[in-house]
């Protein structure tokens, strides 16, 4: 996937200020001078999903002088709206009920969990050059310590 396109969808998500809306792969690159970190987790309220979207929320400030963060799992919009206020995360979160972007951006299939093969959201990161490039693809990720790698990756140009 590093060096193709990344492919357009629209999801309705909650956005930074915790408003309802839709978005676009195009409105979320519009301005062309950040990168896009756009990150798929498997459930809001989860131990691990948690804390990824802390370390996010955590580390934001260090991270928007060089991209932006969007979280997407199969969760309702509903409960991103929880999940948000919960733990105040400051960056949208996007449904993807369907699995349409999950499946498109291989983040939906086949997986080991507990020991079991299942189909599920396959953890993963995508960061996106404004042109809409994808530069790095992060596969099979575990949460602890993610964000970092991310930073290294981002302040390492």
């Amino acid at each position: 996937m590093e060096g193709t396109k990344a492919v357009e969808f629209q999801l309705t998500g909650i956005d930074e200020n915790g408003l309802q809306r839709d978005f676009t792969l195009s409105d979320l690159l519009k301005g062309g001078k950040n990168r896009l970190v756009l990150y798929f987790y498997p459930r809001d309220n989860t131990p691990g999903c948690t804390q990824e979207a802390c370390d996010f929320r955590d580390n934001l400030n260090r991270l928007l002088p060089y991209a932006r963060v969007v979280g997407v799992s199969a969760d309702s919009v509903e409960s991103h709206k929880r999940f948000k206020d919960k733990h105040a995360l400051n960056f949208p979160l996007l449904s993807d009920p369907q699995h349409k972007a999950m499946e498109t951006y291989g983040a939906w299939g086949q997986k080991i969990s507990y020991g079991k093969q299942t189909t599920g959201v396959i953890r993963s990161t995508f960061i996106i050059d404004p042109d809409g490039t994808i530069i790095k693809h992060y596969k099979a990720v575990k949460a602890k310590g993610h964000v970092e790698k991310i930073l290294e990756y981002l302040t390492s140009d």
